[in-house]
């Protein structure tokens, strides 16, 4: 296959060369050239036609939100990696971008671009563009056939795991579920601090539901969703009457804090079959442990498919692994979890009607 062709785009110089040289020596990668500003960019993908382009959001003139929406247009096959700040205005700005159309992000580097920032950027960067061309597709017949029928066992606690594309995701589902849920949702989205809490607020103001980042302790109710702050793991555990939140800073999982194996783990063990996880777009395998787990004690595991998925690299593991006992678009992951719900036993439709 020829290299995917990435075009840097950011006003910093630094900025600049510390990603030209993070990707330099990758032979599935070439670098095609770099934009100090939008209109730049604009006119130099018209000419080079890069599968990727790294964007920068603050960049004088047409800045990354304005240039990501001309490329969206005018070049919709463009695959946009954000580089933006770790901070709340960046954040919002992010997300923002996610909505828009971008497909993920990464921390701008800062400082000279030593080995130390080249090693931090090409861990990131250059598992997130090859995982949005992978060279082998999952043929239909290796995936778990969809199960029928009712399911016969409670439904206690609802875990979801997301990465690249997942805040899009997130926000389909949870408007199409009722705001109102019998039970509790516990969400990890492979994200870095601030990020996390700006998109809670988001999904909260979309949705009308009671969406917020985790906080340690917390008693898990009906109805909340909670979302796994970003570098901390959540995990469950039952004290006295209650099934509570804690968060940690335990290592990290599949390179993830927080993990989705962490979270699923921690659902087989607190709720046994009582557990639906759900596993949305994403990169990587993170999951694939906890849905094995889950599954040995009972709880019911559907992915989303490979069409609707930005990435599927999650999902396509655990479809893979024949764990997932729905393999399903995005728009019908909604009405799977409420059918599912209706037949928890002892539930009347009335309580998962939206």
């Amino acid at each position: 296959m020829p290299p995917i062709k990435v075009l840097i785009v950011d006003d910093s110089v630094v900025a600049r060369r510390a990603l030209s040289q993070a990707l330099s020596d990758v032979p599935e990668l070439e670098v095609i050239g770099t934009a100090s500003d939008g209109r730049l960019a604009l006119a130099r993908m018209a000419h080079t036609q890069p599968d990727v382009v790294t964007l920068d959001l603050e960049m004088p003139g047409m800045d990354g939100l304005e240039t990501l929406g001309q490329i969206c247009k005018l070049f919709p096959k463009v695959r946009v990696i954000m580089v933006s700040a770790i901070t709340e205005r960046a954040a919002r700005s992010t997300l923002e971008a996610l909505a828009l159309g971008a497909v993920d992000s990464i921390p701008k580097p800062s400082g000279a671009p030593g080995a130390a920032t080249i090693g931090q950027i090409r861990e990131q960067l250059i598992a997130k563009i090859l995982a949005l061309f992978p060279e082998v597709g999952v043929k239909a017949g290796q995936v778990a056939p969809r199960e029928a029928g009712r399911f016969n066992t409670d439904i206690n606690v609802i875990v979801i795991g997301a990465s690249t594309g997942g805040p899009n995701a997130l926000t389909t589902l949870l408007r199409a579920l009722p705001q109102t849920m019998p039970v509790p949702v516990v969400i990890v989205q492979h994200m870095p601090p601030v990020f996390t809490q700006q998109l809670a607020r988001r999904l909260a103001a979309q949705t009308g539901s009671d969406v917020a980042e985790a906080a340690d302790g917390e008693i898990l109710a009906p109805g909340m969703v909670r979302i796994a702050p970003g570098d901390f793991h959540v995990t469950t555990r039952r004290e006295g009457m209650h099934i509570k939140l804690f968060l940690n800073r335990d290592q990290p999982e599949n390179s993830c804090r927080p993990s989705v194996d962490v979270l699923f783990r921690s659902a087989a063990e607190t709720y046994g079959p009582g557990a639906l996880a759900v596993v949305l777009t994403g990169m990587g395998q993170d999951g694939l442990i906890g849905c094995q787990r889950l599954r040995a004690v009972g709880a019911q595991v559907i992915v989303q498919d490979e069409a609707s998925s930005v990435v599927w690299g999650m999902p396509g593991f655990v479809a893979r692994a024949g764990l997932a006992q729905a393999v399903l678009p995005l728009t019908e992951l909604e009405r799977e979890i409420v059918q599912r719900l209706r037949n928890r036993k002892g539930t009347g439709m009335r309580e998962v009607a939206s």
